[in-house]
């Protein structure tokens, strides 16, 4: 017959300290090894989805909180009858745009100098202005 006690056991119960300790340790390995795919898994395509909406996210120039100003050469709002002063843009700037405009091209539909006012711009954009949080994550390294 068979002894009831045994049945109640874990398979590492008939083992030595040693071996037990053993499967324990390959098992926690097994374990990690599952968690640490998964996690490469979901977020490969996270990673690559953000890179994605980086470039797609809007800039407006003003943004909200500078409505009806127009932009300085410096980036500065500045009122619209200040000389050299840039109207709003009339658009949304993509982060490729803006990318591509902080790297020495211009910004679409603009000339050399407007473009150079609102990239200033741009950079001047602080947390809470509309705009802000694209430009900041151009700025992270990918």
């Amino acid at each position: 017959m068979t002894d009831k006690s045994n049945l109640d056991q874990e398979p590492s119960d008939n083992l030595d300290a040693g071996e037990s300790t053993a499967i324990v340790t390959r098992r926690r390995a097994l374990m990690m090894g599952a968690v640490t795919a998964s996690a490469v898994i979901s977020i490969k395509p996270a990673l690559a989805q953000t890179a994605g909406s980086v470039l797609n996210c809007e800039i407006p120039v003003p943004g909200n909180h500078a409505e009806g100003g127009y932009i300085g050469a410096d980036g500065r709002i500045v009122p619209p009858d200040t000389p050299g002063a840039f109207p709003p843009a009339g658009r949304h700037f993509t982060g490729e745009e803006v990318k591509r405009a902080m790297n020495g091209r211009s910004l679409p539909g603009t000339s050399y100098d407007q473009s150079k006012a609102y990239v200033n711009y741009i950079r001047r954009l602080q947390s809470g202005q509309s705009g802000f949080t694209c430009y900041a994550s151009l700025q992270m390294p990918r």
